[in-house]
């Protein structure tokens, strides 16, 4: 994974250089904080999408954050147009949402790449030390995103195979036996 712009930009302004403990995305605690608490305050990425694909509710009933996260699939399918999302919960789920979607966006990431990102390798990135106690709060947004990702996929194999759907999920028509069977 690559470091994002937004933390690069702090990584200068921190006071006393700002330069990671170690090689790689471990992080200063002080300056993970200090992240955290810019992206909770000005979240990117926030709001409603117009015509977006999908629009996915993801929550976490242990704590009560509750992300809905809104996608749009470019023309080619593989890449994601647009991504935003809109919720309410702790700083960490809040912020890792923004930090999150800010990395979807300036690395142009596919879908694919999306769905191989691993939650792990996510705290990792967040900064163990300040997400170990919540790991499902600092994975809400990429848990929810990997969801839209895979309704909007299922949603596109159906539409090329002449399915249509209702809004329960439902699915109708000469070829739903064979649509259904497709994973």
């Amino acid at each position: 994974m690559r470091t994002c712009v937004r933390i690069q930009a702090l990584e200068q302004n921190f006071p006393g250089g700002g330069r990671p403990v170690t090689e790689g995305h471990i992080l200063d605690r002080q300056l993970q904080i200090q992240i955290f608490t810019d992206h909770y305050q000005r979240p990117r990425h926030w709001g409603q999408l117009e015509n977006a694909d999908v629009t996915m509710p993801g929550g976490n009933p242990g704590c009560g954050d509750i992300a809905t996260v809104y996608l749009r699939g470019a023309e080619d399918r593989h890449h994601i147009e647009d991504v935003t999302y809109v919720g309410e919960g702790c700083t960490i789920s809040m912020a890792a949402a923004s930090m999150l979607l800010e990395q979807v966006h300036d690395d142009d990431l596919t879908m694919e790449e999306v769905l191989e990102m691993d939650y792990n390798e996510m705290i990792e990135k967040l900064g163990r030390q300040i997400v170990a106690s919540r790991p499902r709060c600092a994975t809400l947004g990429l848990g929810t995103l990997k969801a839209a990702i895979r309704k909007y996929q299922k949603d596109q194999r159906l539409t090329e195979a002449g399915v249509e759907t209702d809004d329960g999920g439902l699915i109708f028509g000469d070829t739903a036996a064979d649509a259904a069977r497709v994973k």
